[in-house]
């Protein structure tokens, strides 16, 4: 049996149901695996179990709720299969590290904890193009010059920077042969991270590696990557498919791990392996900053 037609099939099941007893069991039978296969497919191609889907996703359509309907929270807890609008917001809380009150004020729909409901084409991806449990690597502190960038998630305009910046690396001195390139977003300050969302004008440095800064002219950026540890993904394929890799990681892996997530910008690293952003073979690794 196709096990990516079987996770299709539960998660249809599951979304039709968010809001009634809904047991992993029945989820199983419905897929036609048992709970054990479905469960381990889960956890090998998303990194969490069945039980964790459900509960991330019936959190994901209270949030909406709670920003896009003046209905009481005591409601969307029960109506979202929560038990008791104390266990709801507990798990609200650890998923979006804000009570349901708070982010209700707020009215900001996170990145951060928006888990997306599963389709066919995340799916494949995840299994074929992501490794869904990163490594934690020790990083040494790395100078990279270039040039800085403002975009929005939605109005992309990274690809332009990167055309812009790649027409003048020559021009920086002290690049080192074969050096690694390094996309830099500078979005997560002052714990932004758990409030960034499509619409908020963010920075990126497009740069290269440099032994040192000496001699770099004020057209160019200065940035120094901090030594620390990081969590890193291998995005595989084109460039077109990286935003449902970060799906992935602000959507389902920063919900699961037991990494601290920290405050350092987080980046992109070009080596050898990157090919290209249309070819569908380029590999490049994304570094998520933990404690």
């Amino acid at each position: 049996m196709d096990y990516r037609k079987a996770m299709e099939r539960a998660v249809m099941y599951i979304e039709s149901r968010l809001g009634e007893r809904l047991m992993v069991e029945d989820v199983a039978k419905a897929a036609g695996y048992s709970y054990y296969h479905l469960n381990r497919q889960f956890m090998a191609v998303l990194g969490e179990g069945l039980g964790g889907y459900i509960k991330k996703r019936r959190l994901a359509e209270a949030a909406k709720r709670l920003l896009y309907t003046d209905q009481k929270i005591i409601d969307i807890a029960i109506e979202s299969g929560f038990e008791s609008p104390e266990a709801f917001s507990r798990a609200f809380k650890s998923a979006y590290r804000v009570s349901p009150k708070t982010y209700r004020g707020n009215r900001l729909d996170t990145l951060l904890g928006a888990k997306n409901r599963l389709d066919i084409g995340l799916l494949d991806h995840l299994a074929r193009n992501v490794t869904v449990h990163p490594k934690i690597v020790e990083l040494n502190e790395i100078n990279v010059a270039g040039l800085r960038g403002e975009t929005t998630l939605r109005d992309n305009k990274l690809r332009e920077l990167w055309e812009r910046a790649n027409a003048v690396f020559g021009q920086i001195p002290n690049l080192i042969p074969n050096g690694r390139g390094f996309g830099i977003c500078e979005a997560c300050q002052d714990n932004a991270l758990y409030t960034i969302n499509e619409d908020i004008l963010f920075s990126e440095v497009a740069g290269a590696e440099v032994s040192s800064f000496d001699g770099l002219s004020e057209a160019f950026v200065r940035k120094t990557i901090p030594c620390g540890r990081y969590a890193v993904f291998t995005h595989r394929g084109t460039l077109a498919k990286l935003p449902q890799t970060y799906d992935y990681i602000w959507g389902t892996w920063s919900l699961t791990t037991k990494e601290e997530l920290d405050g350092r910008d987080d980046f992109e690293m070009y080596d050898s392996r990157f090919l290209g952003s249309d070819h569908p073979d380029s590999e490049i690794d994304l570094y998520i900053p933990v404690k």
